[in-house]
């Protein structure tokens, strides 16, 4: 009979798993070791073990839960908002706001992701796909005359505004995600009804 888990045990991990992102995220997941993350957790690295097999599993594990948590707003959204418009505002908000606690993990699954095994890869690059997917349909939705083959690419474009603020946006600063959702929103969706339909095929590596 297996023995139960202690009442801490999940918020140990959890310590573990934050700490470990924002250390991937400062050195770099290469350059940090099992023992910097115990070292920073605040454990032994024999008690690490006991959570995490290894390094990879722990890199697993952060982008996976990172991408799962936007899985999660997307299908709130979705049932919150079937209007188009409000849905793609209320997308774009709900994402901001949750970079805002996640920073780290973001980067982490932002950048790291490269160095899972092809399995763990294929399992969030699956994720972020369906995230992906999502704002490509929440962007069909509202121009439906544009071509099937333009909304991942308008999507694409619209998380590369959002992405990689982690690397300007500083912590504590006159700014901050919430700050930023509404111009991100103004500015996409002000810009949106210029996009001219285009039926002109499109690279595989946008498409595919």
């Amino acid at each position: 009979m297996a023995r139960p888990r202690a009442a801490t045990y999940e918020a140990h991990r959890d310590k573990i798993l934050t700490s470990a992102a924002q250390l991937f995220a400062v050195k770099g997941y290469t350059a940090a070791s099992m023992a910097d993350i115990a070292r920073d957790s605040g454990v032994s690295k024999a008690s690490l073990y006991h959570y995490f097999g290894d390094k990879q599993s722990i890199l697993e594990e952060i982008a996976l839960s990172h991408v799962q948590r936007l899985e999660a707003l997307v299908a709130s959204v979705e049932a919150e908002a079937p209007n188009p418009p409000r849905r793609l505002r209320l997308l774009l908000e709900r994402f901001m706001q949750a970079y805002t606690g996640a920073q780290h993990a973001h980067r982490v699954l932002t950048e790291d992701v490269k160095f899972l095994d092809a399995s763990a890869r294929s399992r969030v690059v699956a994720a972020q796909r369906r995230v992906v997917d999502a704002f490509g349909h929440a962007i069909g939705a509202l121009r439906s005359d544009l071509p099937q083959d333009m909304h991942k690419p308008m999507a694409m474009l619209l998380f590369g505004m959002i992405n990689w603020t982690y690397i300007w946006l500083k912590p504590g600063g006159p700014w901050g995600h919430d700050d930023l959702a509404p111009l991100v929103t103004d500015l996409f969706l002000g810009g949106l009804p210029a996009v001219e339909p285009t039926h002109r095929p499109l690279p595989s590596a946008v498409t595919s």
